[in-house]
């Protein structure tokens, strides 16, 4: 998506602009048109009549516009990025781009896609009907093969011991269930202003429930910001609740936006524009911003990639280029490619590569990327230090979240170590499957036996969660569309500092408390500031945010994300509800009934729901009725469970997505057969803390991670955490 150069005839270019609309809503793909040679073929009289020459034309010119358009973003980007006019939403795009094997699946619906609507509107077809709904099953197998869709749904055989790296033939009958590069799942159908691809607030007339919708920029004014001195610390969760929220969230889904950025009319560049062409899809300004004071400015924003279309539907999804499995993919990688280039090939001991120009204190980094034009290098021109290299393409999105990354990486060489110790017999292969085993399993019992109890309350994830019930071949894992929205609660829990502390647990340093806004994508920081184990003990010794109706996020993300390289901060809570709606998430109310919830209809009814008159009244102003309210606001604003961090609706959505997780992964950690039983008694002795303890040069640690301590309440020497013992793996 981006711009391609088209020539056809005089007859046909005058159709082509007429339907541009519902092209490129197909597709997002952006094409500027110069007369000459159309897609071959005539139209066939009746609609049931398609020439397969008419197809393979269409084919051939949707390839040429989706590879145009695609070479023409990478230049504009590259040229911004090597000029240092990079923008903060230019940083956002180059984290949110697909990479090889994901690349492949994108470019491949993108084809497909933009070959159906070139077909559509060649045959003129009525509104009644789809475009596959006249062809044949051999056309649609011609085109799917044409554009590449057709060789992800391959099979392969499905014979190895240890999961493997893409998630595929962890169900034996569906080979493909769970596996990366594959759409969403989807709860509820999609609902989408035509019916396909328009996200509702595509045209501003547009009502919806017999409303209009609210630009989500004057939703997050009026109900997300707030003052600064409202912000309250949560007593009952430290900083490492929210930050091991967003490192399994890593593990368990990343949705790419589509590779182009260019819009129809002349090649634009989406940063450059407002105009509203796909891909891009930007974030109005309404009156009176209160940061913004141009209103003929906008907040970038581009469309999530499609995935390709499942038999006869073309209605839009997305992918997930990650495994759905709680797997560590984030440590690993979900493709073989990434795979191997994260694995030490120096030696066969099985451990991962580390870096080679910086240490810690004398332990191991992460290594480099070898980007060609890297944005880390942007956050400091000075330090040239590069972003890093590990499992998930995010790992250097904040320094909090690097630690995790290096703690994991260092644990697993840990244990690969460990394991070469006892068993010298074993092959590098072996070593490095079976220390992955070990982190899988590690990453599984911290964030069910720890994590989720202290989300949901205890109580209630005894009751809904429950002990292990077994793996059950016909429960789908993959991970929700709408689940990928509604895991950004964790948004809330954010302080507006990173926090860094000494061996005394003491703010002493002059870099102890910076900006959340001048951290993104600062690698330099990790590598010229301390290492990882401030930021660790910054993270267990610091409380989270507490989400409250009266502040939800704090102003470095809601006006500041990413303001570190250019003109405009971009607004992560108008971000996340613009996805909503790029992605045809149903709104607030048919979540409520998926889940058994009441639906509010009126102010006295949202009032009850929500506990709070005030907030109800301002979403009805704003939205006009509950039925309309996005997904991920109308969820945090719910108010939180007895002993929870969420309200009912976020409880059940997680709830869902977390026992199928569960029970729908052939290699679950307590599942037998996948351990042996000593080996499962002594996994559950692992905790995070522990992990700390093994791999930094923190000696007290909190006992309980995820609560809020107070150093030295709560807090413990690394003599008293349980170690896991391996030698139930010796000679195994």
């Amino acid at each position: 998506m981006g711009v391609a150069h088209v020539t056809r005839c005089p007859a046909v270019a005058g159709g082509l602009l007429m339907k541009t609309k519902l092209l490129l809503a197909l597709a997002g793909v952006v094409v500027t048109l110069v007369l000459a040679q159309p897609c071959v073929g005539t139209a066939p009289a009746s609609p049931r009549a398609v020439e397969t020459s008419v197809l393979q034309s269409c084919m051939t010119e949707a390839k040429l516009l989706v590879d145009a358009a695609y070479n023409q973003t990478q230049r504009s980007i590259k040229q911004r990025l090597r000029s240092g006019s990079a923008s903060p939403a230019d940083l956002l795009f180059y984290f949110k781009q697909p990479v090889a094997a994901t690349r492949t699946v994108v470019q491949a619906a993108d084809y497909m896609h933009v070959a159906l609507g070139l077909l559509e509107e060649k045959l003129q077809l009525q509104e009644s009907f789809n475009v596959t709904d006249v062809l044949t099953e051999p056309q649609l197998w011609l085109l799917s093969k044409a554009s590449g869709c057709a060789v992800q749904g391959q099979e392969e055989a499905c014979s190895s011991k240890y999961r493997t790296i893409t998630g595929r033939c962890n169900n034996r009958k569906r080979p493909w269930l769970g596996a990366s590069n594959t759409p969403l799942a989807r709860w509820l159908p999609a609902e989408y202003e035509d019916g396909r691809s328009l996200p509702y607030g595509w045209n501003p007339g547009k009502r919806r429930s017999g409303f209009l919708l609210p630009l989500v920029r004057a939703v997050s004014n009026q109900i997300v910001r707030f003052p600064r001195e409202r912000l309250a610390s949560d007593q009952g969760r430290a900083l490492m609740f929210m930050q091991w929220g967003q490192f399994i969230d890593h593990d368990l889904d990343f949705t790419p936006e589509t590779p182009a950025r260019v819009a129809f009319s002349a090649g634009v560049d989406c940063e450059k524009t407002c105009a509203q062409l796909p891909p891009c899809f930007p974030i109005k300004i309404p009156a009176n911003d209160p940061r913004i004071k141009n209103q003929r400015d906008c907040i970038p924003f581009t469309r999530s990639a499609a995935s390709c279309p499942q038999n006869r539907n073309i209605i839009r999804n997305q992918i997930n280029s990650l495994t759905s499995f709680l797997d560590a993919s984030m440590v690993y990688g979900s493709e073989v490619s990434l795979a191997l280039r994260l694995r030490n090939q120096t030696n066969y001991h099985g451990l991962l590569a580390i870096n080679q120009r910086f240490r810690d204190n004398g332990r191991a980094l992460l290594p480099f990327d070898n980007l060609h034009d890297d944005p880390c290098l942007l956050t400091n021109r000075s330090a040239r230090i590069p972003c890093f290299l590990a499992g998930d393409s995010r790992s250097s999105e904040t320094p909090f979240l690097a630690a995790m990354h290096t703690l994991f990486m260092r644990e697993h060489n840990r244990l690969a170590t460990e394991l070469r110790r006892q068993n010298p017999q074993w092959t590098g292969d072996k070593l490095y499957h079976e220390a992955r085993k070990i982190v899988g399993a590690m990453v599984q019992i911290i964030t069910y036996r720890d994590y989720l109890p202290l989300v949901l309350g205890k109580e209630r994830a005894r009751r809904t969660l429950g002990s292990y019930r077994g793996y059950c071949s016909n429960v789908d894992p993959r991970v929700a569309n709408v689940f990928t929205l509604a895991f950004r609660f964790g948004h809330t829990m954010l302080q507006p500092f990173l926090f860094r502390l000494d061996s005394r647990y003491q703010a002493s340093a002059p870099n102890s408390r910076v900006l959340l806004s001048s951290t993104f994508f600062a690698s330099w920081r990790v590598v010229h500031e301390g290492g990882i184990d401030p930021l660790l003990r910054g993270l267990m010794a610091t409380p989270a945010k507490l989400n409250r109706q009266d502040s939800m996020l704090v102003d470095e993300l809601r006006d500041q994300l990413f303001r570190q390289v250019r003109r405009i901060g971009l607004d992560l809570a108008a971000l996340n509800m613009q996805r909503s709606r790029d992605h045809g998430l149903p709104g607030y109310n048919a979540w409520r009934r998926f889940c058994g919830l009441s639906q509010p209809r009126n102010l006295a009814q949202l009032s009850r729901v929500l506990k709070n008159h005030g907030l109800a009244r301002k979403f009805l102003q704003l939205y006009g009725t509950p039925d309309n309210i996005d997904i991920w606001m109308g969820a945090i604003a719910e108010p939180l469970l007895p002993g929870a961090r969420v309200g009912p609706l976020l409880a059940c959505l997680f709830e869902n997505q977390f026992t199928r997780a569960r029970s729908g992964d052939r290699f679950w950690w307590e599942k037998q057969g996948v351990f042996t039983k000593s080996q499962r008694r002594a996994l559950r002795q692992i905790s995070l803390s522990r992990i700390v303890c093994d791999n930094t040069g923190i000696t007290v640690v909190p006992k309980d991670i995820f609560r809020a301590n107070t150093y030295p309440r709560g807090f413990v020497h690394c003599s008293q955490i349980p170690r896991l013992n391996l030698s139930a793996w010796k000679g195994k």
